[in-house]
C-alpha cells in the first residue's frame, strides 16, 4: 500500500458509517398524524419541547393537538377517535385526584384502547452518575387488570373489598409480548415478578402462562422472582436484570424502582401498546405533572418525552429520524452543560431543548 492512498483509507475507515438495516416501503416517508394529548402541570411545556424538537428536525409527523386534564370525568369521545384513527398518541401526564371516586384518565385510555402492554426503559446515561452502572433494564407490565381493575366496593360501612382480577388471557398475552420483545431486541433473559407464594391461584396462573410461553423461546433464559426479594435485588444487584414482565401493580412499582436506581424518572422512556394503538409518555410515574415551582420557572425536564417520542418515531418505521433523536439527547447528557434541576443543574426547558436542537446531526 502506497503512502499516499494511506490518509486516504484512514479518513474512510474513521468517517461515520451509515446503516443500510431499513429500506421503506412507498410512501413511508409520507407525514403522519399523531394525536397529542398535552396534559397537566408540565405536560403542556414538555410536549412543547418534542413539538419543537420535530420541527427542527422536519420530522414526517405533524400533531393533532387536545387539552385533556385530570380532573375530567372522563376522555372527551373526539380525543379517543381521534387515537383511533392515528393508531398513536403522544401524551403529557395525566393528574389523578386521590380519592373522591374519581377514575384515572391515565387507566381509562389504556382501558379503552386495550393498550396491554406498558414498556418502560431504565438505562444508565453517559454523564449522568448513578449508584449502579450497567443498568439497562425494560419492564414490561400487564395494563388492562389486576389490582387496577377497579373493581371495588364497600360491603358495609367501614369495609371495602377490592378484586384482583388475572386472567389466563392477559397473562399470556404479556408473557408473549415480553418474549416477542426479547426475540426482536436479542434480549437474553426475561424474569417473571410475581408473589405466587401467597397469591396462589391469582399469581399462580400468571406464573402458569409465563412458563408456558417461555417454553417456546429456548434460546431466551427465564426466571422468576418474588416482588419482594425482586426489590431488594434491584436496588442492590439491578444489573442482573434484563428484560421484567409483572402483572399490573408490581410493574408500577418496579419500574419506578428502576428508573429511580438509573436516573431518575425524568429521563426514562416509556409507551402503552396494544394490537392496534399506542401511547408514548413519560416512562415512569406517567401520572406526575410535577410542581408548581417547575411550571413557574418553566424549569421541566423534557429528556424523558424526548426520548419516548423517539421510541414513537421508531414505532412509525422512521429510524433514522428516531437515532437523530436519541443520539442528540445523549450528547447533551453527557456534555453536562443543560440539565435541569433533578438532573443536578439549572436549566430551563427550552435551554435543554435549544442545545438538543443544536446537536442534531
Amino acid at each position: 500500500m502506497s503512502r499516499r492512498t494511506q490518509p486516504i483509507l484512514k479518513h474512510l475507515l474513521s468517517a461515520r458509517s451509515r446503516s443500510v438495516t431499513y429500506m421503506p416501503r412507498p410512501g413511508d416517508g409520507e407525514p403522519r398524524a399523531v394525536t397529542m394529548i398535552t396534559g397537566d402541570g408540565v405536560g403542556p411545556l414538555v410536549t412543547g419541547a418534542v413539538e419543537q424538537v420535530m420541527d427542527a428536525m422536519h420530522a414526517p409527523v405533524y400533531f393533532e393537538k387536545y387539552d385533556i386534564h385530570g380532573d375530567m370525568k372522563s376522555v372527551p369521545q373526539r380525543v379517543i377517535d381521534s387515537i383511533k384513527k392515528n393508531k398513536v398518541c403522544l401524551k403529557g401526564g395525566l393528574k389523578t385526584p386521590v380519592g373522591g371516586g374519581v377514575s384515572s384518565l391515565n387507566v381509562l385510555l389504556r382501558k379503552e384502547l386495550d393498550l396491554y402492554a406498558s414498556l418502560v426503559h431504565c438505562f444508565n446515561l453517559q454523564g449522568l452518575p448513578t449508584r449502579h452502572d450497567n443498568v439497562d433494564i425494560v419492564v414490561i407490565r400487564e395494563n388492562t387488570e389486576g389490582e387496577y381493575a377497579g373493581l371495588e366496593h364497600e360491603v358495609v360501612p367501614g369495609v371495602v373489598e377490592s378484586l384482583k382480577v388475572i386472567t389466563k388471557f392477559c397473562s399470556e398475552r404479556i408473557a408473549k409480548y415480553a418474549f416477542e420483545y426479547a426475540y426482536l431486541n436479542n434480549r437474553k433473559k426475561v424474569t417473571a415478578v410475581h408473589k405466587a407464594n401467597i397469591m396462589k391461584l391469582a399469581d399462580g396462573l400468571f406464573l402458569e402462562s409465563c412458563r408456558e410461553v417461555a417454553s417456546k423461546y429456548p434460546s431466551i433464559q427465564y426466571n422468576e422472582m418474588i416482588v419482594d426479594n425482586c426489590s431488594m435485588q434491584l436496588v442492590s444487584k439491578p444489573e442482573q436484570f434484563d428484560v421484567m414482565v409483572t402483572p399490573n401493580l408490581y410493574g408500577n412499582l418496579v419500574s419506578n424502582t428502576a428508573a429511580g436506581i438509573a436516573g431518575g424518572t425524568g429521563v426514562m422512556p416509556g409507551g402503552n401498546v396494544g394490537a392496534e394503538h399506542a401511547i408514548f409518555e413519560q416512562g415512569a410515574s406517567a401520572g406526575n405533572v410535577g410542581n408548581e415551582k417547575e411550571v413557574d420557572q418553566k424549569k421541566a425536564n423534557p429528556v424523558a418525552l424526548l426520548l419516548s417520542s423517539a421510541m414513537m418515531l421508531r414505532h412509525l418505521q422512521f429510524p433514522s429520524f428516531a437515532d437523530r433523536l436519541e443520539t442528540s439527547v445523549k450528547r447533551v447528557i453527557s456534555e453536562g452543560k443543560y440539565r435541569t434541576e433533578d438532573l443536578g443543574g439549572d436549566s430551563t426547558t427550552q435551554q435543554v431543548v435549544d442545545a438538543v436542537v443544536a446537536n442534531l446531526d
